[in-house]
């Protein structure tokens, strides 16, 4: 578990984009960790962890496109019920709100990622630690 840095970008919302996107980090040898994309009518915020955040910040700046840093959670764990559910308590019982999160894993592997956005990345940690 550790505090990381996430970029969101925000694009237009049109076919072909999210392959520029990756196109752009493949090119720069940097790889995405966790992607979600939120779309809305005229444009799509693409959030992402990526191997090299202050390589990839050039690569989308030198283009031109909108990137805002954050700090949020990335947290290795185990694929299994409840596990999001303590996370959630124990963040919860130190005040600390969960502004959004996204995750995957396949459904036989024994663990998973959970991108977190917490209100106070390092309370949340301390929480998470104890």
């Amino acid at each position: 578990m550790e505090i990381t840095t996430q970029l969101a970008l925000f694009l237009d919302n049109k076919p072909g984009t999210l392959a520029r996107v990756c196109e752009a980090l493949a090119e720069a040898k940097i790889n995405i960790y966790a992607i979600t994309i939120s779309d809305t009518v005229d444009h799509a915020v693409i959030r992402m962890i990526v191997s090299d955040p202050r390589k990839a910040l050039s690569v989308f700046e030198e283009r031109g496109t909108l990137v805002v840093e954050s700090d949020v959670l990335m947290i290795h764990g185990d694929n299994k019920p409840g596990s999001l559910a303590d996370i959630a308590r124990k963040l919860g019982d130190f005040g600390v709100n969960i502004e959004y999160a996204y995750c995957a894993t396949s459904p036989k592997s024994k663990s998973g990622l959970l991108i977190l956005r917490p209100d106070n990345p390092r309370k949340a940690l301390k929480a998470l630690n104890t």
